[in-house]
């Protein structure tokens, strides 16, 4: 799929989501309705004591938070994320400060702030926790050794219960007249996850998972406003308890889900972000394999040139030869042979040194690529000796061209601290077939006509 194709569907799918985001909130906000029609159509005085059933239902929602608080302190054990570490310690505080609303049912009939207290305060404990783990989300992993703090956990254990005989302290003191307590605490835990829906969908709206963590938070809210407006034991009450413990669920389930996938919430992505991340990587991808090619071109580059002179190595010319040879015997077509020495050179790098010597060179270089055609093969066998390729080339085209190759070294000026240098070059001609079938045949032809070359007074050309 192209870039282009990617962001359309990226588009599209912007625009899906954002239509599927409005039916669920609408959808997150039918609760509402109820809470409506009990407080507009139900009278507060009506009520339905039934102790036995809340214990049952305090109960297991204990032992749902316990397990839940398993689940999500497994995940956080395998994936170090943060924001699991805050999550779990909702849970358990939810479950240890919650626990005494159930022991206390009984004592509704005589204290009832005594029963009533540790429910509101169990939400505002989880509440906080969850809003922290929230503010944590993606942060950075922490390590195998901070995961398995056994102390941390217990120290928190600890202040939940701390919580707890404060409650009650409160609950059975002249503190209880100081405030509103009830009210406080059930205002809070509604401020507080409303403060979180609010930044889960304004920052990650694109994770299926935080959108979990906002019906969550959304039922949370709508629990804490029922709870606001209700009286101990009416309907209205049950049905706050009703939209807590969905909420509780649905936040479960988002933790499950997580266990059972990547085991982060992080890492669980939505199709808007899986296309992002996609169209990200696919960018990625083409720009690392852009510089793999430029590397693997510079690689091959230097594989086969001389780094000096910017001409073929011996091992390329040496498989361009092998290559010609093959096509000449093929088609029948010409192909010859160049072998080039520059004359005295040894006494050049004697005299000047080793890196006016590198100077003649390349200098030589440039100047033969200029009597080349674009398919002729220049390249460094050695030292100062040279070989020129010439595909397509009989031998009298050869030694023509050798000949305009000399007399171009021959007018050539390489300057120098010193002053100039003038060069020459002797240069033996072979062709294929004619001086042999095969390269080392060919190249020995040309090489001994080199030496000839020298042999006969330098600056020369020997066919």
């Amino acid at each position: 799929m192209s870039t282009d194709g990617i962001e359309d569907r990226s588009r599209v799918l912007l625009a899906t989501r954002t239509y599927e985001y409005l039916l669920k909130a609408c959808g997150a906000m039918l609760p509402m309705l109820g809470i409506w029609y009990l407080v507009t159509y139900q009278s507060p005085v009506l009520c339905a004591v039934e102790h036995p059933f809340h214990v049952v239902a305090v109960s297991a929602s204990i032992l749902t938070a316990c397990f839940v608080t398993y689940v999500t302190w497994r995940c956080y054990l395998y994936s170090g994320e943060v924001f699991l570490r805050w999550v779990t310690l909702g849970f358990l505080g939810f479950a240890v400060i919650y626990a005494p609303h159930g022991i206390f049912t009984e004592a509704s009939t005589h204290d009832m702030p005594l029963f009533l207290l540790f429910g509101p305060a169990s939400r505002v404990a989880m509440t906080v926790l969850l809003f922290v783990g929230l503010m944590n989300y993606r942060r950075d992993e922490d390590s195998i050794k901070e995961r398995r703090k056994s102390k941390r956990w217990l120290v928190w254990i600890g202040v939940f219960l701390a919580i707890d005989l404060l409650l009650a302290l409160i609950a059975e003191t002249a503190l209880l007249k100081q405030l509103n307590w009830r009210i406080v605490l059930e205002g809070s835990a509604l401020l507080i996850a409303l403060a979180g829906l609010v930044i889960v969908l304004l920052r990650h709206r694109s994770s299926p998972l935080m959108m979990t963590y906002a019906l969550a938070l959304a039922l949370f809210v709508q629990s804490s406003i029922a709870f606001l407006q209700a009286v101990p034991w009416n309907h209205l009450w049950w049905y706050a308890h009703l939209l807590f413990a969905i909420g509780f669920l649905v936040l479960s389930y988002g933790v499950i889900r997580a266990f059972h996938t990547t085991g982060a919430f992080s890492t669980v992505y939505g199709e808007e972000e899986l296309m992002h991340r996609l169209r990200s990587e696919k960018e990625y991808t083409e720009k690392v394999l852009s510089q793999l090619q430029a590397a693997n071109t510079e690689l091959a580059w230097m594989a086969s040139t001389d780094s000096l002179t910017g001409a073929a190595n011996r091992r390329r010319l040496l498989e361009a030869i092998d290559i010609e040879i093959g096509r000449a015997k093929r088609n029948g077509l010409p192909a010859s042979l160049l072998v080039l020495d520059i004359d005295h050179f040894k006494e050049v790098n004697d005299t000047y040194g080793h890196q006016i010597g590198d100077q003649v060179l390349r200098d030589l270089v440039s100047n033969v690529k200029k009597a080349l055609r674009s398919h002729d093969i220049l390249g460094r066998i050695g030292g100062e000796e040279f070989m020129v390729l010439l595909p397509d080339t009989p031998q009298a085209a050869a030694s023509a061209l050798a000949e305009r190759i000399r007399k171009q070294v021959e007018g050539m000026v390489v300057t120098h601290p010193q002053g100039v240098l003038h060069i020459t070059v002797s240069i033996g001609v072979a062709e294929f077939g004619r001086d042999g079938e095969a390269a080392n045949q060919v190249i020995k032809a040309a090489d001994d006509r080199l030496y000839r070359a020298k042999h006969e007074g330098r600056n020369r050309v020997i066919s």
